[in-house]
């Protein structure tokens, strides 16, 4: 896969920028990835990131809206003052949500508190408790099976409070009121994968929308804690409302770093725009990739496909979440992302952008087959070879019969349809074919 401009460069310094923080679904640490993101997506000032909250205790659909989670300090020390883990070395040490503690323990108990994955002992797990008050740390399995009997301190500097939520949202009009929608979720600690890649990708894209020459559809950009934020957005006012009345296509952004797999979560019936257009860019772009059923849903493709909300949205990943062996461990480290691996993803995106702006139903304007040597766009001089590079315009011609769409054209005659762009372009400015939405 290529691209006229290269990204991956500039993607993978800002997700570099926003992974030390330490995140959570509220909290400072969002708000400091916030504004780095708005720093970015700002600095040519062709648009804006909004940063909005919404109160702790707010009743969003079935849910209600948290407290918000401070975290200052959490360690365990020995006897000796010796700190055996400090979420200073390492956010993941803390499990996320924990209320505060400040006790010394014996071993036997200590390890009641402590959480690892046993069957990767090398890693730190990530683990969180947001709707049920506890406390724990984790480590490897290694260093818990290191650790020798006596006393050990537990100190977890932390509270739970009456604060807000915050999402952020970019929207960025076009000719028409139909829009694509992307959201990507900024609630996970130091995960390069799992957690800055779809933030720093979708900045990236925003500033790639901006610079379009035409934008036929509005675009939508949010970014949001994942499940309770997708949840509370669209149960704020008219957001719901507004979705499904305007939504063209959707895509949530997860994992998009690495430079192993490209994949697709289908929405529930696997039937929308977005499927069609994805898979379709996934065929000619990624040469191979992974197509999941939505019974593999994780991310917030699952509230956006939620029965009564029925949005046509479908995640896009390179490896899936929960498919890779570094997913939701220490082991998701700036090493797993990649340059490469988030040019590839944005060239993904770009082309699934420029294929929606130009998917319309095409009809050839003349009865039967059009003269194209008239008009400078056929051989005039007939020879073995000569048709060839005219052939996916004659293809393309034969079924731009006013039922087809672009994408449905591509698939059909083995083009895609970032060869099949200018062509559309020549036919238009040769009078030679008409176009309408669907």
């Amino acid at each position: 896969m290529c691209s006229d401009t290269y990204k991956g460069q500039d993607i993978y310094n800002l997700a570099k920028k926003i992974f030390p923080y330490c995140r959570s679904i509220t909290g400072e640490g969002v708000r400091h990835t916030f504004a780095d993101l708005k720093e970015y997506i700002e600095r040519d000032g062709n648009v804006m990131l909004n940063i909005f909250d919404v109160p702790s205790g707010t009743p969003v659909f079935d849910w209600t809206v948290p407290k918000e989670w401070c975290i200052r300090e959490a360690y365990i020390e020995d006897e000796s003052g010796n700190r055996i883990i400090d979420m200073k070395e390492n956010n993941l040490h803390v499990v996320g949500y924990s209320t505060p503690v400040d006790r010394w323990v014996d071993l036997d108990e200590l390890k009641e508190y402590i959480y690892t994955e046993q069957n990767q002992p090398e890693v730190i797990p990530y683990v969180t408790s947001y709707y049920k008050e506890c406390y724990g740390f984790c480590m490897s399995e290694y260093q818990k099976n290191s650790l020798v009997p006596g006393q050990y301190h537990m100190y977890i500097d932390s509270e739970l409070f009456d604060g807000v939520l915050n999402y952020a949202e970019a929207v960025i009009p076009g000719e028409s009121e139909q829009e694509v929608f992307f959201s990507t979720y900024i609630c996970h600690p130091s995960m390069a994968n799992n957690e800055c890649s779809g933030p720093a990708l979708a900045a990236e894209l925003i500033r790639f929308v901006t610079t379009m020459e035409h934008r036929k559809y509005t675009y939508r950009f949010i970014f949001i804690p994942e499940t309770i934020g997708a949840i509370t957005y669209m149960s704020i006012g008219d957001h719901l409302a507004h979705m499904k009345k305007t939504m063209l296509a959707g895509f949530n952004l997860s994992c998009v770093g690495d430079n192993r797999d490209y994949s697709i979560v289908e929405s529930k019936y696997a039937d929308t725009l977005a499927d069609r257009v994805l898979k379709n860019v996934f065929r000619y772009q990624a040469k191979t990739y992974s197509t999941y059923s939505f019974l593999k849903r994780g991310s917030d493709e699952r509230q956006y496909n939620a029965p009564g909300i029925d949005l046509p949205v479908v995640c896009y990943c390179r490896s899936k979440f929960g498919e890779y062996p570094e997913y939701h461990t220490s082991a998701d480290d700036m090493s797993l992302i990649s340059p490469e691996g988030f040019q590839g993803s944005y060239d993904v995106m770009a082309q699934v952008i420029r294929a929606l702006e130009h998917n319309m139903k095409y009809k050839v304007e003349v009865l039967g087959e059009p003269q194209l040597g008239k008009r400078g766009l056929y051989p005039t001089v007939s020879r073995k070879g000569s048709y060839d590079g005219v052939t996916s315009m004659v293809d393309f011609i034969a079924y731009a019969d006013g039922t087809n769409d672009l994408i449905d054209i591509s698939d059909r005659i083995g083009v895609s349809t970032v060869c099949l762009i200018p062509i559309v372009k020549k036919l238009l400015k040769n009078d030679l074919i008409t176009c309408e939405l669907e």
